[in-house]
């Protein structure tokens, strides 16, 4: 069976929707190797590193490569490659298209200056065109000059005709195309619909129709098993559902070839599974007598089976390097990252749902109420479950409404089961309606502390990422220390004057509280209010940490962690700036500001100190505590608070401290007591942001003023210097 060297249209589908995800991307440098692969070295705020490959000669195809995958960096670049350098370097990649159906990629890239686009063609002879903004070519590795279009520096790049897309086919549009075929129905799918010989197959397996069958003999029936089959496979790689897998040849073929080859012993898991003969998006019907491997990525899959395709074509012509394995580190985590994201939303949807229930029996209290006590009332009577649950049948055949509520009874918990709005709701009759709510309110509760606590972890998780991703980029670094131009560093990015700024947001589990984090790196969180208050000391506030309160009144708990709340706690030094930044943030968010004093004092004090237990013969508030022994004070010190919008490595608003934000911030404003309200002051920093930064559109999805306003102190601000 011969290997795939080239993508198939429905292959460009999967890989597009892919490769979109790395909008945003910073272009560092281009390469070309001979006169057919193309790599762009580029930089991704969560990949790190980004190697794209796009190759045009005897091998058609584009995907991402790990770098220790890619090539090394050839001799002086020829004329093409110093074009790309100079169009492409510093450009971010907007937008990857298909070409209608066909096997064309475009690749977008913007920057202040230019636009250009990359078009790849994957058919035929194989070309890659560089275009300007305008769709004039500048240069392209062949030129092509058709009487139906043309390919050449300054030209307008013109496309090939573009055959059917049925992409954009309607049921209608499609079996008109399938009559006016000649011949049967697989030659029809694969060549009339543009899907190539092997998906043709797939589809009329997927579809169950005979392959065979000519046109004329088909019927509407097999016209709409073929269209059903069709949009369902591409609206899965469409919508990036794929389950990629890599194919192998034949366990028994690739037996024979080992017996033709010296009858070498021992040849390993991969010489006793074959070659690696395909790669696809999906698992195919076609392929299901083949050995495969799964990938979690369609370009992870790309990029194993092109890389060893030429290695086992170019056996021996190159030196391959070996490298540790960060790669599945880091895919483990993301997928780790991926399972804790699920559980986070489920526990939210299980979270609304107790409350839904909870709200429903209240809407709902006398009918809820006539049945809890019909089956008190039964119980204690004497009945039995089963007795209880035919007089609620014998009710809903009469139409008594209540009894058409129940769905049933649970005799082992003692429970009946109502379904209200959709939602079915196991009830104890003994507790009474209110019980049965309140516990229904105790679960969406338990619930919630379930998702603080995934909440937790999937930071831990988040900081292992990061950790095998700066692994990961210590290695490149060192790796190509060696190669021509490589050491170069990148120049730092002006995000103020940026047309377009991309946004990533990452959900932290204090997110819903006030904090921030200090000059050093420290994460300090405080209260909104007295639930909060309690729930920061209670859950999490650890030995080692250390609480702070302003000694004005109404002031939030504020405690400076020393440790992630999955790790376990130790005893380190906090620098004296960090612990001035966090006594500075409990006075500025205390009644001081709110008050228009310019400074106040605050006290700090180790967690075993901190107690919920009153002195003799007084009395705690909710919120409240009791300290403890001697206490550290911070005299007189100064409100203070800027709020900023960070660009890398996520986007979004901060505040704090001035001395904290102002290191962390791309840009801050300054703020002091003064006489505009909290919205009204968050409105005219929410304008002064958009003033300052060239994307708008940036500042009203990262910084509305409902953000801004989550970061100031309560009572009355103005801009400092205003």
């Amino acid at each position: 069976m011969d290997e795939k060297r080239e993508l198939t249209s429905v292959d460009l589908v999967a890989l597009t929707a892919e490769l979109n995800g790395y909008s945003g991307a910073v272009v560092d440098k281009a390469y070309l190797y001979g006169d057919d692969l193309v790599r762009l070295k580029m930089r991704d705020f969560d990949e790190g590193r980004v190697e794209l490959l796009v190759e045009v000669g005897e091998t058609k195809r584009a995907n991402v490569a790990r770098p220790e995958h890619v090539p090394n960096a050839p001799g002086r670049p020829p004329n093409f490659a110093k074009m790309l350098r100079n169009r492409l370097s510093g450009a971010n990649l907007h937008e990857v298209r298909q070409h209608g159906f066909d096997r064309i990629l475009e690749f977008e890239f913007r920057r202040e200056d230019q636009d250009t686009t990359i078009v790849a063609e994957l058919f035929g002879d194989g070309n890659i065109a560089v275009l300007d903004q305008n769709g004039e070519v500048v240069d392209s590795l062949e030129t092509v000059r058709l009487k139906s279009r043309t390919v050449a520096p300054g030209s307008q790049y013109g496309f090939p005709q573009s055959r059917v897309n049925p992409l954009e086919l309607d049921y209608e549009g499609f079996a008109e195309r399938m009559r006016q075929s000649d011949t049967d129905l697989v030659r029809t799918v694969a060549t009339q619909l543009n899907f190539g010989g092997l998906y043709g197959e797939e589809l009329c397996t997927r579809a169950g129709v005979e392959k065979t069958k000519d046109i004329s003999e088909a019927d509407e029936s097999d016209f709409e098993a073929l269209y059903d089959a069709t949009e369902r496979l591409l609206d899965d790689v469409k919508a990036g559902r794929t389950d990629p897998r890599v194919y192998y040849e034949r366990a028994e073929d690739a037996e024979d070839a080992a017996d033709g080859a010296d009858g070498a012993d021992g040849a390993g898991e991969e010489s006793e599974r074959g070659r690696r003969v395909d790669v696809t998006p999906l698992p195919l019907e076609e392929r299901a007598d083949l050995p495969a491997e799964a990938f979690d990525s369609f370009n992870a899959a790309l990029d194993d089976y092109f890389t060893n395709l030429e290695t086992e074509a170019d056996e021996g012509s190159e030196e391959t390097t070996s490298k540790p394995a960060f790669e599945e580190e880091i895919a483990k985590r993301k997928r780790i990252i991926e399972q804790q994201e699920g559980a986070i939303s489920n526990f939210e949807e299980q979270a609304e749902t107790e409350r839904e229930k909870a709200e429903l029996l209240y809407e709902r209290y006398d009918l809820v109420d006539d049945v809890l006590s019909t089956v008190r009332e039964a119980l204690a009577a004497g009945y039995g479950w089963d007795d209880v649950e035919e007089r609620f049948e014998q009710g809903r055949e009469q139409g008594i409404e209540a009894a058409e509520h129940v769905v049933g009874v649970d005799p082992e918990n003692g429970l009946v089961r109502l379904e209200l709005d959709g939602h079915t709701i196991g009830l104890d009759p003994d507790a009474g309606v209110e019980k049965n709510a309140d516990a229904l309110y105790r679960e969406a509760k338990r619930v919630e502390e379930k998702k603080e606590g995934a909440l937790a972890a999937i930071e831990n998780t988040r900081e292992e990422l990061e950790q095998w991703q700066a692994r990961r980029e210590e290695w490149s670094e060192e790796e190509h220390e060696d190669e021509e131009d490589e050491d170069e560093e990148p120049e730092d990015v002006d995000w103020l004057s940026r047309a377009s700024i991309p946004v990533r947001k990452q959900e932290q589990w204090y997110d819903r509280f006030r904090w921030f984090r200090t000059s050093d790196g420290f994460l300090v969180i405080g209260g909104r209010n007295a639930d909060q208050n309690e729930e920061i000391v209670e859950k999490y506030m650890d030995g080692y940490d250390r609480f702070f309160h302003a000694q004005a009144h109404g002031g939030p708990v504020t405690v400076l962690k020393t440790s992630a709340p999955s790790e376990p706690s130790q005893d380190i030094e906090v620098p004296k700036r960090s612990l001035e930044e966090a006594a500075q943030f409990a006075v500025t968010y205390s009644s001081v500001w709110k008050d228009g004093r310019g400074a106040g004092d605050a006290y700090m004090v180790m967690p075993d100190q901190v107690s919920k237990t009153a002195e003799s013969g007084e009395y705690l508030s909710k919120g409240g505590f009791t300290i403890r022994g001697d206490r550290t004070y911070f005299e007189n010190t100064p409100v203070g608070c800027a709020v900023g919008i960070t660009c890398e490595p996520s986007t979004r608003v901060v505040g704090g401290p001035p001395s904290a934000i102002e290191g962390q911030a791309e840009t801050t404003v300054a703020l002091e007591p003064g006489k505009f309200a909290q919205g009204d002051a968050a409105k005219r920093v929410y304008r002064t942001f958009r003033e300052r930064f060239a994307d708008e559109s940036f500042v009203r999805k990262v910084a509305s003023p409902d953000e801004i306003q989550k970061f100031m102190p309560p009572g009355g601000s103005r801009i400092a210097d205003e």
